[in-house]
């Protein structure tokens, strides 16, 4: 039994921006440089997950059973942490659960708001064309990828490996939010904007699966939603807390059927209207939540997704559109992406952080989620 260890980070003076170097990603992959390589199988999970329903929260984080993935990716996100990768020392930030009925846990993160990259295109639509002059992840240094995450017949490590055709990455976040914060970027060098299709989830959902922790999430945030680089990816990290949505309460709102095991339900009394997607079927969970994902990029509805279970459950959050959110949350500089809907609620000022509660929480949450009338249009596109 291994546990999470929490070292100091080590913060770099030099960390640049994402200017383009001769040590960038890109010119890596022109040169033809070796990069690690996790490859994984494609399998039906058909062990029942252990959900956290209503576990009190720990003190500390609890031990658990790492996969080899997970002991991978920890074992070189601390590596990077030592080289001084990072924007600011994460193991540092203040937590803290607010009392009250969800449970929520706030975080205090001034480095987040202070040396994070900037939004560098419009928030009111959700569908827009990759620009090569804006940031992108092949302009990250190289020693900020860990490996390169792809299909084989055997599932696999390779130290030393050529940079595939299309590769998959897995990058460190060098703004963290939390211990073992990574990005998964499909097919990087396609230069794929940020929206959504089944295979791209797919992979992320077998990427959580592959990792195997009950503490492991994996996020996405759509255009209009708080993501702020226009380059498809996914966000990942280990919390040792339920998040709040995960214990909510939920009602089935599709029918059973003998040739699925799909089930999908709202959220009830929650302060954020969502929809949840649970199945053993990877595949089946991948198809039916791009398809509706889809439909809201094509309606100019931004959402955010939060994955959970090992790949076997996803909530999704469509959101109000930027500009109907109140000066006052936009003021509170706290994004309500895919962490902070489920729960986990990222503070940048410290006066917000020692004056959170529950119900400023609840509000502030609530702004982003969608009328009755709207969700209920949501619900008739995942019925049909």
């Amino acid at each position: 039994m291994l546990a999470i260890k929490r070292v100091p980070t080590v913060v770099s003076v030099n960390q640049d921006c994402g200017s383009v170097s001769r040590d960038c990603l890109q010119s890596c992959f022109l040169t033809g440089f070796d990069l690690p390589l996790f490859k994984y199988t494609k399998k039906m999970k058909t062990t029942e997950l252990q959900l956290l329903g209503d576990e009190e929260v720990p003190s500390s984080p609890p031990t658990i059973e790492r996969s080899f993935l997970g002991t991978l990716l920890l074992s070189k996100w601390e590596e990077r942490a030592s080289q001084g990768l990072f924007r600011y020392d994460v193991t540092a930030c203040e937590s803290r659960v607010l009392s009250g009925n969800y449970g929520f846990i706030a975080q205090l993160n001034e480095g987040r708001h202070l040396k994070k990259r900037l939004t560098e295109f419009r928030v009111d639509q959700v569908l827009q064309e990759f620009d090569p002059k804006k940031f992108n992840f092949s302009k990250v240094n190289r020693n900020e990828v860990l490996f390169q995450f792809g299909e084989g017949e055997e599932a696999g490590y390779y130290d030393i490996t050529p940079i595939l055709s299309s590769p998959d990455f897995v990058l460190i976040n060098v703004s963290p939010i939390e211990y073992g914060h990574v990005l998964l970027v499909p097919r990087l060098f396609d230069f794929v904007p940020q929206r959504l299709c089944a295979n791209d989830l797919l992979l992320a959902l077998y990427f959580t699966a592959e990792v195997d922790c009950p503490y492991f999430r994996v996020g996405y945030n759509s255009l209009g939603a708080f993501a702020t680089i226009n380059h498809l990816h996914f966000q990942a990290y280990y919390l040792a807390y339920p998040f709040p949505v995960e214990c909510a309460s939920i009602t089935r709102i599709n029918k059973g059927s003998l040739k699925s095991s799909l089930r999908i339900s709202e959220l009830v009394d929650y302060p954020v209207k969502g929809v949840v997607y649970e199945s053993m079927d990877l595949n089946e969970i991948a198809i039916s939540v791009a398809s509706t994902c889809q439909e809201l990029e094509l309606r100019n509805i931004p959402f955010n997704l939060l994955i959970c279970d090992c790949g076997t459950r996803v909530f999704l959050f469509p959101q109000q559109a930027l500009h109907q959110v109140s000066q006052k949350v936009l003021d509170t500089q706290v994004n309500p992406a895919a962490w902070e809907i489920g729960g986990h609620i990222v503070l940048k000022r410290k006066e917000d952080y020692e004056h959170a509660t529950e119900e400023f929480v609840t509000a502030l949450l609530a702004e982003v989620s969608l009328s009755d009338p709207d969700f209920q249009d949501v619900k008739n596109i995942i019925c049909k």
